[in-house]
């Protein structure tokens, strides 16, 4: 029996543990050992995050097409697991001992830190998994990976190594993101720019050869920067080589002021003309444009900064390198001083010499580590690589020829832009928790890489013992005694971008590098659902991962969804103030609640604006269901044995059935293009108009009145209808639906693995009718009859209750707009009515009365004066309202409602026509504005079209 009142909480635990209990989502089922497989491996949550709404949007989309398969009866295998997240774990376990006033990680040695790690992993690591479970999310929990579980750590060994083999992991000295506080390289991503309030500083490096004189600016060039303590590793200046004011310098030298180095003024696209002074310097060890220049010019590199971000001169052989006497005391001056300090000391020190020319304030961007804090250093440093673009070719080839494509298609523009000008990949990390690079160094620095340390002895050995620097003998001892070989070689102390192992993610967990049945069966996947900031740090590496050792994409489809936003369209974050937590709108609302909202809005190309207001909504929606089931249950409206929907007698019923074909048509192909707010919009529509508003009410004099067979049916059809709508709604509303499944009648098959309902089988003759007219199945010629397969059209049982329908709607509509109350009943006068549509009035009478609130209907050749004209399917049905309202005050009130819509209208054109606002306000403000603008069209079609049927009336 139905409960009174519809609680979330209740039925969410309930749920679960029925699920679970059941392995309902297991992949491999035996019932499912024959299917057709369906794989999707979830974007691994950080194993040391909560659940955020970017994860509830991705997983609940996600989660509708597991289930949704699931109930077509494919094998679903939704692969779970979480990523080990090197930085922000390491960070919250150093975090914990330095609160617990423990030793720090240097204290404790390595092994022992990384014990501890484990132990917090086992005991608060992977909150998120039962957080995606409150979610809903149906993955085959059996099979949850780690990316440092056993099997996988193995995986990223075996490609490290097969992938130096080939030449496409090499080690280089190039610059990275740096962060000094951390005192690792780190990612791009991990990289956010932010908007500092700073100066720009325009310093005169004198020309070589001309006595320099600050009031002669003959005998200098003027470079401006935002980093004046890098000055000292500059080794050139660059200028355009059509810069028609400096082009003559080119070729020329200037000397280094502070520092005395000669260094040339080279001639490079990169400084540009019409910015600064047109001169710029260039520190190849401490800016990433500056590096690319210092290649094409073969420029020495020059690093100034250690990894704290102090000035580290005076052990520094490249900084000291045939400098003047007088650079050296400058070394030991400004010598160990934090970058910012050694900033405002260098400044001070050019301004005393005459070297400054002159500081102007200036907005720029500078990065910083998205966890630390800190700002970002380009520091030049021995770091390991992946040749990203000999690897990108493939997956470049694959999208360019569709065997991959993404959903929406712009976005494989930004994939294209990515991985077309792709830069060597950094894969190395100063940390200690991920998985450690398997490269040992032999005792005169020669590198063995190997899978395990077993075979990178061998190697070493087997090196040493041909080159003679040991003896077989010595080789043979070492080999057999570990002790004798303690020391001989030592292990890569840096780990490996956590991105290296996720980009192995869709073949790793399913058992490679071993053949298993898995592999074989579950790979390639038939989807990617991820968000789009991470196409370039996770789709195209698995991409290129896939093919290398797949040889084949990793996935056909990518479906990119766009981001979560609040209800004004900002991005959320912790300094706005403005984060919506789902855990919060999930114990308020309900998960389904959450869900369904995330769903109806995830349009494609279009970011999400996000309120409780809008989950609350679709709160109520799920409480309209629970009351409509509670209706058909309070009427003992029950499915039985053998029914067959398509052979209803009652008018009434055909149409149900007809309108439940064409939701379940619609909904179908709007979840297999992705549509996802498509298909909850149509199921929004259906289950609370068609049926609760239509269908119930319509059919409520049947289930009151006497006993017979078209109350029977109409009991029977009642509950199908219901059940219909159970099996499309479920995916977006696992819980209610699943809850209303179990109670409402006895069954022994979860609503989670039931059919879903699917288009009826044709006869030769009516597929060769429709192929001839370009339809398609649902729009069958005939009635298709098949109990278990409902796709249905039945056009005479639409045309009586869709006339119904359209005329209640049609008239409601009216008497909103001209704001009749509701007490007041109004006459109906069909003009010039058919036949048909007599009978349908006459046999309708009662209903359209009573939901329209007429005080009678007639019918007459013509429609009578002073009556609004309503078009219904193509016949007249008129309001006499003279005398009821007054036409001249709602005509005035319509004229202004247009005028004010105009203005609106206009005052977005004026913004939208504007280049500087469209160049300068942020993506989600001219969205806002467009949204406007659709809005306030749509208002004043609606007055306008009122205001037409009003002066018909006059």
């Amino acid at each position: 029996m139905i409960e009174k009142t519809y609680q979330p909480a209740d039925i969410e635990s309930r749920m679960s543990r029925l699920w679970e209990e059941a392995d309902a989502f297991k992949a491999g089922r035996a019932d499912r050992r024959d299917a057709e497989p369906f794989t999707i491996v979830i974007p691994p949550p950080n194993v040391t995050g909560s659940l955020h709404m970017g994860h509830a949007l991705n997983n609940t989309l996600q989660d509708v097409l597991c289930r949704f398969e699931r109930m077509r009866g494919r094998d679903v295998l939704w692969q779970p697991g979480t990523d080990h997240a090197g930085i922000a774990t390491q960070m919250v376990v150093e975090r914990q001992l330095t609160e617990r006033k423990e030793p720090g990680r240097r204290e404790m040695g390595r092994a022992r830190f990384l014990e501890r790690v484990w132990q917090w992993k086992a005991e608060s690591g992977g909150v998120i998994i039962n957080q995606l479970k409150r979610l809903g999310a149906s993955c085959d929990w059996s099979r949850e990976r780690f990316t440092m579980d056993e099997g996988l750590s193995r995986a990223v060994a075996k490609v490290f190594v097969e992938l130096h083999r080939a030449g496409l992991i090499y080690k280089d000295k190039r610059l990275v993101n740096w962060d000094p506080k951390l005192l690792t390289a780190i990612s791009d991503l991990e990289v956010k720019q932010v908007e500092v309030k700073g100066s720009l500083w325009h310093l005169r490096y004198p020309i070589e050869g001309k006595s320099f004189n600050p009031d002669d600016r003959s005998t200098y060039i003027v470079v401006a920067t935002t980093r004046p303590e890098t000055m000292l590793g500059d080794t050139a200046v660059a200028v355009h080589p059509e810069n028609e004011k400096l082009e003559h310098l080119i070729g020329s030298n200037v000397v280094l002021p502070l520092v005395g180095r000669i260094i040339p003024i080279v001639g490079d696209d990169y400084a540009d003309p019409e910015k600064g002074t047109g001169a710029v310097k260039i520190t190849p060890a401490h800016d990433f444009n500056d590096f690319e220049v210092g290649k094409r010019h073969r420029l020495p590199q020059i690093g100034v900064l250690d990894r704290e971000g102090r000035l580290a001169l005076s052990d520094n052989e490249d900084y000291l390198r045939g400098l003047p006497e007088g650079a050296l005391m400058l070394a030991e001056e400004f010598d160990g001083m934090d970058r910012f300090a050694a900033r405002k000391a260098i400044v001070a020190r050019l301004e005393d010499f005459g070297f400054l020319d002159k500081v102007e304030p200036h907005a720029h961007m500078v990065p910083h580590g998205d966890r630390s804090g800190a700002v970002i250093e380009p520091y030049l440093t021995d770091q390991w690589y992946v040749d990203a673009k000999q690897l990108a070719q493939p997956a470049i080839a694959a999208v360019r020829l569709g065997e991959t494509t993404f959903v929406p298609k712009n976005w494989e523009k930004t994939y294209f832009e990515w991985m077309e000008n792709i830069q060597p990949w950094c894969i190395s990390r100063q940390l200690w928790w991920g998985h450690q690079i398997p490269a040992w160094y032999g005792p005169d620095g020669k590198v063995f890489v190997a899978e395990t340390e077993d075979e990178a002895v061998g190697h070493a050995l087997g090196y040493y013992v041909e080159q003679g620097v040991i003896t077989a003998e010595q080789g043979a001892e070492m080999a057999s005694d570990p002790a004798k070989r303690d020391g001989f070689i030592l292990r890569d102390e840096d780990v490996l971008d956590t991105w290296f192992s996720s980009a192995l993610w869709p073949f790793s967990t399913l058992g490679w590098p071993d053949a298993t049945p898995e592999l074989k069966r579950y790979y390639p996947t038939n989807v990617l659902v991820t968000g789009f900031d991470i196409i370039f740090f996770w789709v195209a590496r698995m991409m290129m991962m896939g093919f290398h050792f797949m040889k084949e994409a990793p996935f056909p489809k990518v479906y990119i969804h766009a981001l979560v936003r609040d209800e004004s369209g900002a991005k959320m974050s912790k300094s706005k103030g403005n984060v919506i937590d789902p855990l919060h709108l999930i114990d308020k609302y309900g998960a389904d609640a959450l869900r369904f909202t995330l769903a109806a809005m995830a349009a494609q190309g279009r970011d999400i604006k996000l309120s409780s207001q809008r989950v609350e909504g679709y709160r109520n929606f799920a409480t309209k269901l629970w009351n409509a089931c509670r209706f058909a249950e309070m009427n003992e409206c029950a499915v039985p044995a053998q029914f067959d929907p398509t052979a209803a007698k009652e008018t009434l019923n055909r149409w149900i059935v007809h309108e439940t074909a064409r939701a379940t048509s619609e909904i179908t192909a709007a979840i297999e293009s992705y549509r996802f707010n498509d298909a909850a919009g149509e199921i929004y529509r259906f289950v609370w108009n068609v049926y609760c508003d239509w269908y119930l009410e319509l059919a409520k004099p049947v289930l009151i009145g006497e006993d017979g067979p078209a109350k029977s049916e109409t009991r029977a059809m009642v509950a199908w209808a219901r059940d219909e709508i159970l099996k499309v709604l479920h995916p977006f509303m696992p819980f209610i639906t699943e809850e209303l499944w179990a109670v409402t009648s006895a069954r022994t098959q979860l609503l989670t693995l039931s059919p879903w309902p699917v288009k009826a089988e044709l006869t030769d003759q009516q597929q060769a009718l429709l192929e001839a007219v370009a339809c398609d199945p649902y729009s069958a010629p005939e009635p298709l009859a098949n109990p278990s397969k409902p796709y249905f059209r039945d056009e005479a049982a639409e045309a009586e209750i869709g006339w119904v329908v359209d005329l209640v709607t049609a008239i409601r509509s009216v008497r909103a707009e001209m704001n009749i109350p509701p007490a007041t009943l109004t006459p109906l006068v069909l003009a010039g009515a058919s036949a048909e549509s007599k009978a349908r009035a006459e046999r309708w009478s009662d209903v359209v009365k009573r939901m329209s609130r007429l005080a009678d209907i007639s019918f007459a050749d013509h429609p009578p004066a002073g009556a609004v004209q309503l078009l219904i399917r193509g016949e007249v049905a008129a309001l006499p309202l003279k005398g009821i309202i007054d036409l001249a005050a709602e005509r005035a009130r319509l004229e202004k409602e247009i005028a004010k819509a105009d203005a609106d209208i206009m005052r977005v054109d004026l913004k939208l026509s504007n280049e500087d606002f469209l160049a300068n306000a942020p993506e989600d403000i001219v969205v806002d504005e467009k949204e406007k603008r659709e809005a306030a069209v749509a208002r004043k079609t609606k007055f306008v079209e009122a205001l037409e049927r009003l002066k018909a009336a006059e």
